[in-house]
């Protein structure tokens, strides 16, 4: 890592799920992370309005600084995991998925050690194929003048997801058409879960910037 720049993990899950009313929502559960065990969810309107659920205002800070956002909510997160369901609640939003189970890529990912997800190098050379195969970037420029590697381990497909978003029921599960617009790139059109370690690199300033959260 360059000099002058310091270097966040977060290990955890990514789930990108689309809805049949066009509302497209990213789980972010986090076991690990600078700020310890929490949870985000980035939720996108079918106009174009772009919302972040962060529990608190410390993750919503570092999470608007480095994504792009035009409502930042700082609410309760509260993530369940009972076997192969997900149940995922704040005061905006209620959503519910299963898992199925990993095929071949997802197989693949499961060989690839915590230790090698988290090299940037690693990352970008898997970044063609991943681009390829799954239509999604493994690396890029971020907010605040920062850089992301994501350093996926296993990947499971989304199920029977439903959400409730401000008391809208958000219809079926659908693909998550268009793209989200968040960062550098969007999840799979496919809904699933991916295992990833998260390596955010940025200017060192001592704590991560400030962005307006209410």
């Amino acid at each position: 890592m360059d000099r002058g720049r310091t270097r966040w993990i977060f290990d955890g899950h990514i789930a990108g799920v689309g809805t049949a009313s066009g509302t497209r929502l990213v789980l972010g559960c986090w076991t690990h992370s600078p700020f310890g065990p929490f949870g985000d969810v980035m939720v996108e309107r079918p106009d174009g309005h772009r919302v972040l659920l962060a529990p608190d205002r410390r993750t919503a800070r570092f999470i608007a600084a480095t994504y792009v956002f035009d409502e930042v909510r700082t609410e309760p997160v509260r993530v369940t995991v009972r076997g192969d369901r997900w149940t995922v609640t704040s005061d905006s939003l209620t959503l519910r998925f299963t898992t199925g189970r990993r095929g071949p890529p997802g197989l693949a990912l499961r060989a690839v050690p915590r230790v090698l997800a988290a090299r940037p190098r690693w990352i970008e050379a898997v970044n063609l194929p991943a681009r390829l195969l799954r239509g999604v970037r493994t690396h890029g420029t971020a907010g605040g003048g920062r850089h992301e590697w994501y350093g996926a381990r296993d990947l499971r497909p989304v199920r029977g997801a439903d959400a409730v978003f401000e008391g809208e029921d958000l219809g079926p599960q659908a693909a998550v058409v268009p793209p989200v617009r968040f960062g550098f790139g969007s999840t799979p059109r496919r809904p699933c879960l991916v295992r990833v370690t998260t390596t955010v690199a940025g200017p060192r300033t001592g704590s991560p910037p400030r962005s307006a959260a209410r």
